[in-house]
């Protein structure tokens, strides 16, 4: 079952699908980092045109060297991106950014402090933004010094946790290693097998929490550089994803030998172990092994992914975006050769392991195709 068909561009394959602006919601306790975050996500844009949402965008402290224009709701930046604030209604403030004419690429909403997210998320998965915008992830700041263990008995602090697709456990240089790695396990308590990022002054690499650009201009397929390849060993829990796939075909033969590109790119990717890992072949995959790979194999320390997928029980062409354990998958129509491309992003991954395992999900096309999902 797929839950929505998206149109991408050719010259960049993987660009906001027409009906979904990339949203991605930052929620945390107060002090945890988000405005940090936040102004990391407005000053570090490379060639992405970014909104941010915010209750009070004054608290944001933005550069003015990098400040445009100011009016009573909106700033805007030099480099494209825009901060404005949410009055009385989020969905009148998505409304606003969207009819604006210079084409945004991504929205970052911030919760208020002590804000279950999933309202938030709501809004963009049950009303009328639902066709206009595409959930990307929610991301959500702990604050690794100042959060009590007895924090965790909160209502809003549980909801943060559970719904949160990636953890950034931020002010790490303020406490010791034990202190960490009790933080986690509690963590993984509420949320068995959580993607947690640990950061200082929130400090991320974007690519780890935004998903556009990851395939810009299909640079990562485009190098002369290939290099040898991956794998590692993961759970993946569909309870929060738009999208739940099931095959029952498949004497897919598999071919040990086909002509696979692996390669990493980090350049947008800072230090502290984080790689890209990408993955070509002009065969298809059979759709139960992928399934199998994403449950059973990917890597907790995997926390972004996304791909132009080729099954071998579909005709169609599908998009596939992955932010910690949820992952949609949206359907289109093929413009040229058939192929899988996917990169995946994550931190001291052991990468040849993980590419042989994505290798070990092609098949060979069968003789009776099918005619898409479910069908």
């Amino acid at each position: 079952m797929i839950m929505q068909t998206t149109t991408t561009s050719e010259s960049h394959p993987m660009d906001a699908p027409k009906q979904g602006l990339p949203v991605t919601i930052i929620t945390g306790f107060l002090g945890s980092g988000k405005t940090t975050l936040l102004n990391h996500i407005l000053t570090n844009q490379q060639g992405v045109k970014t909104a941010v949402l915010v209750n009070e965008f004054g608290e944001i402290g933005i550069d003015n060297e990098l400040v445009v224009s100011t009016d009573e709701n909106m700033v805007e930046l030099s480099n494209g991106c825009i901060c404005c604030t949410i009055n009385n209604d989020l969905v009148d403030a998505v409304y606003k950014v969207l009819e604006r004419e210079d084409k945004l690429d991504y929205l970052v909403v911030e919760t208020t402090g002590l804000a279950d997210p999933l309202p938030v998320a709501m809004t963009f998965l049950g009303s009328e933004l639902r066709d206009l915008t595409r959930l990307d992830s929610i991301i959500t700041v702990v604050d690794a010094a100042n959060y009590s263990l007895d924090l965790f008995n909160s209502q809003a602090a549980l909801s943060q946790i559970t719904y949160g697709d990636v953890i950034i456990l931020n002010k790490t240089d303020l406490v010791d290693e034990t202190t960490l790695q009790e933080l986690e396990r509690k963590i993984n308590d509420i949320k068995e097998g959580s993607r947690i990022i640990r950061t200082t002054k929130s400090q991320v690499p974007l690519p780890l929490i935004l998903s556009v650009g990851l395939f810009e201009s299909d640079k990562y397929f485009d190098s002369e550089e290939e290099e040898h390849e991956e794998h590692h060993d993961h759970d993946h829990d569909h309870s929060t994803c738009g999208h739940d796939h099931h095959d029952d075909h498949s004497n897919c033969e598999h071919d040990h030998h086909d002509h696979e590109h692996h390669h990493h790119h980090s350049d947008h990717l800072e230090n502290d172990g984080f790689i890209s890992i990408s993955f070509q072949s002009e065969k298809p995959f059979s759709i139960r092994k992928f399934q199998y790979f994403l449950d059973n194999q990917l890597p907790t320390n995997v926390f972004r992914a996304k791909g132009i997928m080729w099954f071998d029980e579909s005709p169609q062409r599908h998009i596939f975006h992955l932010c910690g354990k949820r992952f949609t998958i949206d359907d289109d129509e093929w413009k040229g050769e058939k192929k899988n491309q996917l990169v995946l992003i994550g931190q001291n991954l052991d990468s040849e392991t993980l590419l042989q395992q994505i290798e070990n999900c092609i098949c060979l096309p069968s003789t009776s195709r099918g005619k898409g999902f479910g069908k």
